[in-house]
């Protein structure tokens, strides 16, 4: 199965009261460790922007700059393990540098310069020398002084450098995690891509063009022949016009492969419903669709029926299967259920963890329901964009 979790945690701290309890300790420590740690993140900030930024007039000074950014993120793992360690404060690491494959050295360079995870931990460090000495100072003299309402002091305190991890050492939004998201997935479409090409290459290969080769040289012998045997050269001739068959109709079963042309002409429910026809188990086709979805997304919904019920005339051995595509809210959803023996795991085969990565490279989710005995249910989820108004949508309503 997969899908996109996130954690989840509850960081809210028990309620500050009189008495000193571990909770209250840490707190304290961690107030008191403020200290040495600006200090450390302080020096290492101005160390490293006056020396990049000094040095920018030089060959040197930029790529020192971006040496110091990726050594700030090593600091910033460190506080957020403080935070996680003395404050129970759970903050997600951020999304680790994107790989810098076929970038030459001004690529990677530039791209460490940009990084907001580094420059974000920079402004941290820098204004934590300040804070780290109020800090240190308030409950240094509130352990002699203030020491019943220390507790309270300590809370509040706590509560603004919780506030700081969250704001300046946490992923930067949404926005970062689904950037490196999309980096992942441009990457599986390119290899899907790729692979595709490969096998519609070894198709024509192996099969249509081995036999138009194969006629070719038939005709050639016969028209040798037509003279000497016209018998012996009709006889070739039959069999090049078996051939001329067989590789039209290998012609078409990859055309079929690549994009069916009753899609293209009559869109995903009469598609579907023909590929259901040529399953081995009897399956029921729903769709209810208001109108068709953007080509690229009926494409991939189209081939991922098939995969699944290709799936299900070799493995299942079910009885009945049903297949249901409908429209909810974005999203194009559809359900495929088979009463077969079960089992069906995204790692029992690169069939459904290819399907998985290609739903997942358009924003998709894949997941699978298939305890052992039986029976199964897959659920893939597309987003729903419309079509091209040349495309000439309009409701159907199709049940097979």
């Amino acid at each position: 199965m997969t899908a996109r979790t996130t954690p989840l945690h509850d960081d809210r701290p028990p309620p500050a009261r009189f008495a000193y309890d571990a909770y209250t300790w840490k707190e304290i420590v961690h107030l008191l460790v403020n200290l040495p740690m600006g200090i450390v993140g302080f020096v290492y900030t101005v160390s490293v922007l006056s020396i990049g930024i000094g040095m920018t007039v030089t060959v040197v000074g930029l790529p020192l700059l971006a040496v110091g950014l990726l050594g700030a993120r090593v600091l910033g793992r460190a506080e957020r393990a403080r935070a996680r360690k003395l404050l129970g404060l759970h903050v997600d690491e951020p999304s680790p540098m994107p790989g810098h494959r076929g970038q030459g050295f001004l690529g990677r360079l530039w791209s460490n310069l940009k990084d907001p995870v580094g420059w974000r931990t920079m402004l941290y460090g820098f204004i934590r020398l300040p804070w780290g000495v109020l800090t240190f100072a308030v409950v240094a003299v509130g352990l002699f002084v203030l020491w019943p309402v220390l507790p309270f002091i300590a809370r509040g305190l706590t509560n603004a450098d919780r506030a700081m991890v969250r704001g300046l050492l946490s992923p930067s939004d949404e926005l970062e995690r689904r950037i490196a998201e999309l980096e992942s997935d441009r990457g599986v479409v390119v290899d899907t891509a790729a692979a595709d090409l490969r096998r519609i290459e070894r198709d024509l290969h192996d099969g249509a063009q081995a036999r138009l080769v194969a006629l070719a040289m038939g005709l050639g012998l016969a028209k040798e022949k037509l003279l000497e045997d016209p018998d012996a050269a009709a006889s070739m001739v039959d069999e090049a016009h078996g051939e001329v068959k067989l590789a039209l109709q290998e012609l078409r079963d990859l055309a079929r492969g690549i994009h069916p042309a009753v899609l293209t002409d009559r869109g995903l429910n009469a598609a579907l419903s023909s590929v259901a026809s040529r399953c081995t188990v009897p399956v029921k086709v729903t769709a209810d669709l208001p109108a068709r979805p953007a080509a690229a997304i009926e494409g991939i919904a189209y081939f991922t029926v098939s995969e699944l019920l290709q799936n299900i005339s070799k493995h299942s051995g079910a009885r009945n299967a049903s297949v249901d595509v409908w429209r909810a809210d974005e999203r194009l959803l559809i359900q495929v259920w088979d009463d077969g023996r079960g089992g069906a795991r995204l790692d029992g085969g690169t069939g459904m963890s290819g399907l998985a990565d290609r739903l997942g490279a358009v924003d998709g989710l894949f997941v699978i329901e298939s305890p052992e005995g039986g029976p199964t249910t897959i659920t893939a989820e597309l987003p729903w964009r419309d079509r091209s108004t040349d495309a000439a949508p309009g409701p159907h309503k199709v049940r097979g």
